[in-house]
C-alpha cells in the first residue's frame, strides 16, 4: 500500500508565537513536526507494517522544515519530499493546499493523509482542499481508521454522535490528534532517517503557474479580545426566579 502524508514544520505550539507584522513568525524560532502531522505518520508507519507498502511524507516550508521530516523519517516513513521556496514564503492556505497537490500528484498513491487541523493556522480546511484538487473522495475528522481491500473505513465524531463512513480507495483522510499516540523513535531509528531519501523541489519544479502561487487573502487588523464583565448579581427578595427565567429567555435557552 502506497500511503502520502502531509507533514507541517510549525513553530513550537508550547512555546509562545513570535508575530512578524500580522504574521507568525517561522523562521529563527523552535519548531517541530506538527503534533497532529506525527499523529498523521504513525497511523501511515502501522498501516504499513500491517498491509506493507510505503509511506511517503510531503511538505512546504523553509529549509529548517528538513528537521521536521527527519523525525517522521525516523518514526517510520521511507521518503520524504520537501517543497521550499522563497516564492511560498507568507502563502495562505489555498496556495499551500494548491503546491501540496502538486507535489503528490508527482506520486503514485492509495491513500493520502493529512492533519485535521495545524497547530498554527488552524484553518482546518487543508484536507477538503487537497481531496478537491487531487480529485479524491475526502473523509474526516477521523479519530480511527480502518483500510480492507479496497475500502477506507473512517469513524468520526459529530455533534450528533458517532458516524462511520468508508469510501473506495484512492482516498484522502483528515485524522484528529485522538487517533493515536505517535512512537518515540530511538536512537538508531534517528541516526537511520538521516540517510533516507529526502527529493527537494523548488516551485518551478512543480510548473505552477504565477496566478496559482498569487496570495489573495491577508490578514489586515488584529484586535484584542473582549474582556469578560462582571456577571449579575441577582438578589433573592422573592423575584429571583422570575428575573432568573426572564434572562434565560432572552438568552434563548429556555
Amino acid at each position: 500500500m502506497r500511503i502520502v502524508v502531509t507533514a507541517k514544520y510549525v513553530p513550537d505550539p508550547d512555546l509562545p508565537g513570535e508575530l512578524d507584522g500580522f504574521r507568525l513568525r517561522r523562521e529563527g524560532v523552535p519548531g517541530l513536526l506538527d503534533p497532529i502531522d506525527q499523529c498523521g505518520v504513525e497511523l501511515a508507519v502501522q498501516l504499513k507494517e500491517t498491509l506493507g507498502g510505503q509511506v511517503t511524507l510531503v511538505s512546504m516550508g523553509p529549509a529548517v522544515a528538513e528537521a521536521g521530516l527527519r523525525l517522521g523519517l525516523a518514526i517510520g516513513a521511507d521518503e520524504a519530499v520537501l517543497v521550499t521556496d522563497p516564492a511560498l514564503a507568507g502563502s495562505d492556505a489555498l496556495v499551500t493546499a494548491r503546491v501540496l497537490a502538486a507535489a503528490i500528484g508527482r506520486l503514485s498513491f492509495d491513500l493520502v493523509i493529512c492533519g485535521a487541523q495545524s497547530s498554527d493556522g488552524s484553518t482546518g480546511t487543508l484536507g477538503a482542499m487537497l481531496a478537491a484538487l487531487l480529485g479524491l473522495p475526502g473523509i474526516g475528522p477521523a479519530k480511527q481508521v480502518e483500510v480492507g481491500g479496497p475500502l477506507v473505513r473512517v469513524r468520526r465524531q459529530t455533534a450528533a454522535g458517532s458516524e462511520v463512513v468508508e469510501c473506495v480507495l484512492p482516498a484522502l483522510v483528515a485524522v484528529t490528534s485522538d487517533i493515536n499516540v505517535p512512537r518515540f523513535p530511538s536512537f538508531k531509528a534517528r541516526v537511520a532517517a538521516r540517510s533516507k531519501p529526502l527529493t527537494r523541489l523548488t516551485a518551478a519544479d512543480l510548473g505552477l503557474s504565477p496566478d496559482a502561487l498569487r496570495v489573495k487573502q491577508a490578514v489586515v487588523a488584529i484586535n484584542p479580545a473582549e474582556e469578560r464583565t462582571a456577571g449579575e448579581i441577582v438578589a433573592d427578595d422573592g423575584t429571583a426566579v422570575a428575573r432568573i427565567l426572564r434572562v434565560l429567555e432572552e438568552l434563548k435557552v429556555v
